[in-house]
């Protein structure tokens, strides 16, 4: 059976052993280092900390890996939390992907597949418009004729290649949609970037300011329960600078 102690603690076993005498380096072996694992957690919505078994400093870069066990390099920002025996800290990317990246990147990859679908849409439609020549005469079937079976397949070949050019303009369609969707979320701003600190308190200062005039009349009362979301918001606010202040200040 072995048993695994810190070099004092062995240190202190040799020691007693022999008199009290401690023994050279050459004589102790270091223990070996724990390989801990910094996992993800989250923290509050849109965020995500490192939750590490050892303390780290600011400015540190260490790997997070994820539940499905991929390592990201991170840089360690503030310790937002010490509970559990794990220590919580704001963590950003190393190779700088973030919110407004993601949002890039998705823009980007839907833009490609809208592209690749209108590439395929116009291949159908050349396709179905290969005998156009033969079917715009507009030549009833001859029933019994040795060109019944071709000129039926024609007719098959081209309605089936039209649906599909649809289909796939419509799916183009849906892919831009949704990339500019992501386009426009590239400047979106939320807790998971230090860019929030400030982001969030400059929209508290205007609600501040937007609350105090309709208090004093500056700004005109929309309805009944304007002056209750204001508040509201003014609240919210408040709380969304105190949890960047923690992540990011």
């Amino acid at each position: 059976m072995y048993y695994l102690c810190t070099v004092k603690e062995l240190i202190q076993i040799i020691s007693h052993d022999k008199g009290n005498k401690y023994p050279s380096h050459n004589q102790v072996k270091s223990p070996l280092k724990r390989n801990n694992m910094n996992t993800y957690a989250k923290y509050c919505p849109n965020v995500f900390v490192a939750k590490c078994e050892e303390e780290y400093e600011k400015g540190e870069v260490i790997t997070v890996q994820t539940k499905y066990g991929k390592e990201n390099e991170c840089i360690v920002h503030n310790l937002v939390a010490n509970k559990g025996g794990f220590y919580y800290y704001s963590i950003t990317r190393a190779d700088g992907y973030n919110l407004q990246e993601r949002a890039k990147q998705k823009a980007e990859k839907y833009n490609e597949w809208a592209n690749k679908a209108d590439a395929k849409s116009q291949q159908y439609f050349d396709r179905s418009n290969k005998d156009r020549d033969f079917l715009s005469l507009g030549e009833p079937v001859k029933v019994g004729h040795h060109s019944e079976a071709r000129h039926r397949k024609a007719i098959e070949e081209a309605w089936n290649n039209s649906g599909k050019a649809v289909e796939m303009h419509d799916k183009a369609r849906e892919h831009e949609r949704k990339a500019e969707s992501w386009e426009r979320r590239q400047k979106d701003i939320n807790l998971s970037s230090p860019e929030s600190l400030e982001y969030y308190k400059e929209k508290l200062e205007q609600a501040i300011e937007y609350h105090q005039g309709l208090k004093s009349g500056k700004y005109p009362k929309e309805h009944a329960y304007s002056m209750a979301y204001a508040n509201k918001a003014v609240k919210d606010l408040k709380k969304q600078v105190e949890l960047a202040t923690t992540l990011w200040g």
